[in-house]
């Protein structure tokens, strides 16, 4: 393949065009935030991105390298077809529950980070532990999506793979440390409308390829493969439906889905914003589908791709790039691989700042430094931006099966994070006891369910397995919904049982070694107001907690109390006068 100086013209210039707006947002609100308020204004923008920026960062965060080729490639692959793309429709519902049930309760208390209301409630070493499976899919997710932009980049202007990754990575990292929320959001922008502009003016270039059949006629009659619109098989089923639910529900309790929502100026505009991102990831899903389509309609042997058709060479994964550089003109392909760079960086600057956001507040601020100054915690957001930056540029280049681990890991998020986030927000009553049995269920079922992305043989075998050609064994059965549920209901069942079993004497208080549910012996529970800023959310939406007599202000927020709405008691009322 000959190596294309205008392409790698057109991919600097862009860049830089990107670079160029993520300084100049970061310019603009240099000075946004009040004294001692800076680090949580690069975090949520200090709470004041409006409809338009927040509807185009939102979708841009869930429309990334990955969205694009990866539902291309599932409406390509023969067998398959639009009946398995589930990430367009799958995020697209998790955009609509996120808005309907948990965008108002997280904005209107005023967070900063999805960790808080699990620190808040289960104390900092339950955060430290949620921060991991959170940290392992935004990082993987990064990697993932860097390594498909150097395969991208390399197979339509024929430069190195590792130059490209590195190269995408540094200008992502570079915006995303300067400007923090706001150059992120101010880039998104640019980026989608690079990505609907370029994917859709190659959609008919393509589709006018004489190699490519009538993509009406190939949808439902087998010609060149089977018909692109696919089909389930009965034995599929539940398969189905397990990635279903897990792209669903398992596509909320992401940091850079809340990133966004608690940036809001309200818990209203979080709903809307939820609302719109939705719409525009069914709108940004057409031109993949579409080119997906053409795909699986192209006489490859009639093109300059070769003899072999992609799926046959095993580069099915690859088909956007692939339909750009082989079906349409050369300055036309260059336009598409703008919209691909665009849609990884809108997705990678996201997951970078999401990681170094819940690191510098929940880590380093609320679990070890306390008494940390502001421009300390900004200091630490931007040396993890680029440590985390760094080490997702390493991954993507170095690992093997990143796809793999961010499999694996988003599986963690839906099956450890998400029934912690329902417990915590929705279940009165829960606890650190159950919420750490729920976490240990939750990772021994995912783990022992084996993952075949990363040859790892299952523990146990559910009903319906079957080895693939690797000898690795496939499960049918919905074993990443039922660890979810597990999860869930071992949580509610610890959490009351250890309720009970401390309120009525049968356990000792100083067996309480948590401080979960005596709140006698630890001061490990961190003040609501170490979480929530009184300018941020109207007085009225604090939920009131009744205080304890004998303890110190430190352990007065007891996790049963901590989500009581109704209105303060007499009790609290006297106390305060006094």
């Amino acid at each position: 393949m000959a190596f294309h100086a205008e392409g790698l013209v057109a991919i600097v210039v862009f860049y830089l065009a990107i670079l160029a707006v993520g300084i100049w947002a970061a310019w603009k609100t240099k000075n946004t935030g009040s004294e001692g308020d800076r680090s949580e204004a690069i975090i949520v923008g200090g709470r004041d991105i409006g409809l338009l920026v927040g509807g185009f960062t939102m979708t841009a965060t869930w429309v990334g390298g990955g969205y694009i080729n990866g539902t291309a490639e599932a409406v390509y692959v023969p067998g398959y077809g639009l009946a398995w793309a589930q990430a367009p429709i799958g995020y697209s519902l998790s955009l609509v529950l996120g808005g309907l049930f948990f965008a108002k309760p997280m904005r209107s208390k005023g967070y900063v980070t999805m960790l808080d209301p699990f620190q808040q409630l289960y104390g900092k070493r339950m955060g430290g532990l949620l921060f991991i499976p959170a940290l392992m899919g935004e990082m993987f997710w990064a990697a993932a999506i860097f390594s498909a932009l150097g395969a991208t980049i390399s197979v339509i202007i024929d430069i190195n793979v590792n130059i490209s990754v590195i190269i995408s990575a540094l200008i992502a990292t570079m915006y995303t440390l300067v400007g923090g929320l706001y150059s992120v959001a101010y880039t998104d922008v640019v980026q989608l409308f690079c990505i609907f502009l370029g994917l859709w003016i190659s959609v008919p270039f393509a589709m006018s390829h004489p190699a490519v059949a009538d993509i009406g006629l190939t949808a439902v009659h087998p010609v060149h493969q089977a018909p692109w619109l696919g089909s389930i098989n009965s034995l599929d089923i539940y398969t189905w439906l397990d990635n279903f639910l897990l792209l669903t529900l398992g596509g909320i309790p992401w940091q850079a889905y809340f990133q966004r929502v608690l940036s809001s100026s309200s818990a209203t505009y979080a709903q809307v914003l939820s609302f719109l991102a939705a719409f525009g990831c069914l709108v940004m899903a057409l031109p993949a589908v579409l080119i997906g389509a053409i795909g699986a309609s192209t006489a490859w042997n009639e093109t300059d791709y070769g003899i072999l058709d992609p799926m046959t060479k095993k580069e099915a994964d690859m088909i956007l790039p692939i339909v750009l550089q082989y079906l349409c003109p050369v300055y036309i392909s260059f336009f598409g691989l703008g919209a691909v760079s665009a849609a990884v960086m809108s997705s990678a600057d996201s997951s970078i700042l999401s990681a170094s956001s819940m690191f510098a507040r929940n880590i380093y601020q609320l679990s070890f430094r306390q008494n940390a100054s502001d421009r300390e915690i900004v200091w630490v957001m931007r040396i993890t931006v680029f440590l985390f930056g760094a080490s997702a540029t390493a991954m993507a280049l170095l690992a093997s099966s990143v796809y793999g681990l961010w499999y694996l890991s988003s599986d963690l998020v839906y099956i450890i994070i998400f029934p912690q986030l329902l417990c915590v927000l929705f279940i009165k009553g829960t606890n650190t006891y159950g919420a750490i049995a729920g976490y240990l269920f939750g990772l021994v079922l995912r783990i022992t369910g084996g993952e075949p992305y990363l040859y790892l043989q299952p523990l146990i075998y559910y009903p319906g397995c079957y080895p693939d050609e690797n000898n690795i064994y496939i499960q049918r059965f919905p074993f990443k919904t039922l660890a979810m549920l597990t999860s869930f209901f071992t949580n509610i069942i610890v959490s009351y049982l250890a309720k009970y079993l401390f309120e009525s004497g049968t356990l000792p208080p100083k067996l309480d070694f948590l401080d979960a549910v005596v709140a006698r012996y630890s001061r490990e529970h961190m003040d609501k107001a170490t979480l929530v800023k009184s300018d941020n959310i109207v007085l009225n939406e604090l939920a009131p907690v009744n205080p304890r007599h004998s303890l110190t202000l430190s352990s007065t927020f007891t996790n049963n109390e901590a989500f009581n709405y109704v209105d303060s008691s007499p009790e609290l009322s006297n106390t305060e006068d006094n």
